[in-house]
């Protein structure tokens, strides 16, 4: 049966592009396997996928009895509910080492690089395989919109490197133009709820025992998020956080300004803010903070761990 390449929950724009740029790998490659996604393209993904004329991943759910590429995780928090019984037989990313396990020995690629598809141009590369110009184009999208525009702190040079290589194979003179372009599209929040703005890129975590759902909400101005909206975010965050988790986070990042404001609901705030150098308040500003992955995961485990 024809492997599946698959990224995480509430897939982002890496999750979604990781698997079908790791789908081109594998084929390369001579492997059997096919792209997925645990969910439909964000409105930036969309954007990304009607730019260079490409085609979403296929929806999977459950992933019982299948062969399984894992891209852009290895949290089992953020893999399908029945992965116990599939079979990894692969992970690429670009976060810290999660919780799966496997049967068998997997082919491994993690590196502390700003974007999974950095890693995968990487892997094209020490492969020989080929990329064509519309998936360059996406990739590219995918390292612009996981490093920020490269503003994030994870922002690497394989990362700049990367970019610049995609962006000469897809034609593309300006980058920047181009992440702009993106951004707006992800800024729209028209028509969205505010689970759904919660839920555009979330993850949960397991933080020694304790379920922590973080969201990340980039926007080019705070000045989107009108103080109805924001009140009605706070609201729905206290019913995400009812649903058996310890404490549910949305960071909501300004992209131009370079930082990010913090709302939560959690059985004990304090442990969130003092872990994020914060003041409990109506208005909690995180200057300088951009990254999930590096300036909010991290600190918080370690409160938790404490």
């Amino acid at each position: 049966m024809t492997a599946l390449v698959l990224g995480h929950k509430n897939p982002d724009t890496d999750s979604i592009i990781s698997a079908l740029s790791a789908t081109n790998l594998y084929k390369g490659r001579g492997f059997d396997v096919q792209s997925a996604a645990q969910g439909k393209p964000a409105p930036e993904t969309a954007f990304v996928l009607k730019r260079f004329n490409l085609e979403a991943p296929q929806e999977v759910h459950e992933v019982a009895g299948r062969d399984v590429f894992l891209v852009d995780y290895s949290d089992l928090a953020q893999a399908p509910d029945d992965f116990a019984k599939c079979t990894l037989k692969g992970i690429i990313d670009h976060h810290k080492l999660g919780d799966v396990t496997s049967d068998a020995p997997v082919e491994c690629w993690i590196q502390p690089v700003g974007c999974s598809n950095t890693l995968i141009k990487m892997m094209h590369d020490y492969y020989n395989v080929a990329i064509d110009k519309n998936l360059a184009g996406a990739m590219l999208c995918a390292i612009l919109s996981d490093t920020v525009l490269f503003k994030s702190p994870t922002c690497t040079e394989h990362d700049k490197k990367a970019a610049a290589e995609l962006a000469q194979i897809a034609g593309i003179d300006d980058m920047i133009a181009l992440g702009m372009e993106m951004f707006k599209a992800k800024s729209n929040l028209d028509g969205a709820t505010p689970r759904e703005l919660i839920f555009r890129d979330f993850k949960d975590f397991d933080m020694s025992g304790n379920k922590v759902g973080i969201g990340q909400l980039e926007l080019t101005s705070l000045s989107l998020v009108t103080p109805e909206l924001k009140a009605a975010l706070k609201e729905e965050l206290g019913k995400v956080k009812a649903e058996g988790r310890h404490s549910a986070v949305l960071i909501i990042t300004d992209v131009m300004e370079e930082g990010s404001e913090l709302l939560l609901c959690s059985d004990n705030s304090e442990i969130i803010t003092k872990a994020l150098n914060a003041t409990l308040s109506d208005n909690m500003w995180l200057p300088g903070v951009m990254s999930r992955k590096k300036q909010v995961v991290p600190p918080l485990e370690a409160a938790f761990k404490a």
